[in-house]
């Protein structure tokens, strides 16, 4: 069940909010939110249910475990629960990928099984592991209540595609959050703010980028290709953002308050600067659970890019089982290397605009990479892109005219990845109030009748 689906929207959604505020009792509230994320990730996926309460039982009997032992003991118990939990998370992710390799690499024949990846499996095992390394080290309490642990790991509005919510962040508003009908109303606002961006902006630069990605070779040359790659990247930040903006409103309706996931990334002047502001849950969990105990940035040279090579090794891998996402992976530490020790102070010389095109490529180039799996189909792309190769108009008509139409979209994606709205002066007063209000409204119906009038409404980050 998708945010974006008139399911979710009329159904699931009202009788989640109704009945949570019709009965004021905390126990039952909880337990409501329980039995309502089960039924959720149950929807898509009824069979790996299992596997993530069975995750979340080893993080919960690890802590427990933890909690009554000490020295030796407790270090074994701990590296026990997240080798099973981690395990959970490369059997089901990245057996074919493993499996695949050596036998194409020791011409093996034998054919396996293929395993259906459960949808939000490394978030959602992203999310026990911090539980339980946080626990280890103190910086969180222990969760006697394992159905508590499982609300925290289950929660509907981020299980599927994020963000990372750290246990620390929710620990106390599990028991202690004190709703209101102000955290429903400015929820549902964010939630339709990331509804617009998800349904007006991303489907819409998603079909540009397919059309051309799926199309005839011949037709598309060098300019189409980089229009491609431009709404790809507007699509993948919509696409993504969006689901954060719902998942945040989503938690402030029922009381929680997530962290931000994003900040306006494309204003970003160097891809350091970028990895600060994207999938922000995703970097700081990397910085703090593996690039800080490798030692940061507080060693040699030599180790500090052994360090960089690990985090953005498993930053890409953790995205998907392909070639591509670790490719993607070490394309941005060579840039994070390259910033480090050569184009740094340079970047610092050069106009901000100048610093911002850099930046901007680079991050295009890079969603190329992330973006097509299949590695012919990537070398025609990035070989179309800096070869010069002439397109047809006419051609490009005749084999898809929906290009036209959805290129109207790609200049307000491009205006809106910018703080504009942020900046404008906002009027204060119960008419402007009343005008606001209407606005939101108008704009969620209009997210109605595109849903209602498409079929085409893919979430990217589901598949990973």
């Amino acid at each position: 069940m998708v945010f974006s689906s008139l399911t979710f929207l009329f159904l699931f959604l009202p009788l989640a909010v109704i009945p949570y505020y019709l009965w004021n009792n905390r126990t039952w509230r909880n337990g409501l939110l329980l039995v309502l994320s089960l039924f959720f990730y149950a929807w898509g996926e009824p069979k790996f249910v299992v596997m993530m309460v069975l995750a979340t039982l080893i993080a919960y009997l690890g802590g427990l475990g933890m909690e009554a032992s000490q020295g030796k003991k407790k270090k074994a118990i701990f590296l026990t629960a997240v080798a099973l939990i981690v395990l959970n998370l490369l059997v089901f992710k990245y057996t074919n990928f493993f499996w695949d390799n050596l036998s194409a690499l020791f011409s093996i024949h034998q054919e396996i099984r293929q395993i259906a990846l459960p949808i939000g499996i490394s978030f959602y095992t992203f999310q026990i592991l911090s539980y339980v390394i946080d626990l280890y080290f103190g910086r969180v309490a222990l969760q006697r209540n394992f159905f508590h642990l499982l609300l925290y790991v289950s929660f509907f509005p981020q299980l599927i595609a994020g963000p990372i919510v750290r246990y620390s962040t929710i620990e106390e508003e599990i028991l202690h959050r004190k709703e209101s009908w102000e955290d429903v109303e400015v929820g549902l606002k964010r939630f339709i703010l990331g509804l617009a961006k998800k349904v007006l902006l991303a489907n819409n630069a998603a079909a540009i980028a397919e059309i051309i990605y799926t199309g005839n070779v011949e037709v598309y040359g060098t300019a189409m290709y980089w229009l491609a790659a431009f709404a790809y990247t507007m699509q993948i930040y919509f696409d993504f953002s969006g689901y954060s903006d719902m998942a945040i409103g989503l938690g402030r309706m029922f009381g929680f308050h997530f962290l931000e996931n994003f900040n306006y990334p494309y204003v970003s002047k160097s891809a350091t600067e970028f990895w600060r502001r994207w999938h922000i849950s995703l970097s700081s969990w990397f910085r703090d659970y593996v690039y800080i105990p490798l030692g940061g940035s507080r060693v040699s040279k030599a180790k500090w890019v052994r360090n960089i090579l690990v985090v953005w090794g498993l930053t890409g891998f953790w995205h998907g089982a392909e070639w591509n996402f670790i490719l993607w992976g070490l394309y941005y530490a060579a840039l994070l290397v390259l910033e480090k020790f050569v184009l740094g102070k340079l970047l610092d010389k050069l106009p901000t605009p100048v610093r911002w095109l850099y930046a901007f490529l680079v991050v295009n180039l890079g969603w190329v990479l992330f973006n097509l799996v299949d590695f012919s189909q990537l070398a025609h792309a990035l070989h179309t892109m800096f070869v010069w190769q002439p397109t047809s108009l006419a051609q490009v008509l005749a084999a898809d005219s929906g290009v036209l139409y959805a290129l109207l979209y790609l200049p307000i994606c491009f205006l809106l990845s910018f703080p504009v709205f942020p900046k404008l002066p906002r009027k204060e007063g119960p008419v402007w109030a009343l005008v606001y209000d209407a606005l939101y409204g108008i704009l969620f119906l209009t997210c109605i009748v595109c849903i209602v009038s498409s079929v085409y409404n893919p979430f990217i980050y589901f598949r990973f």
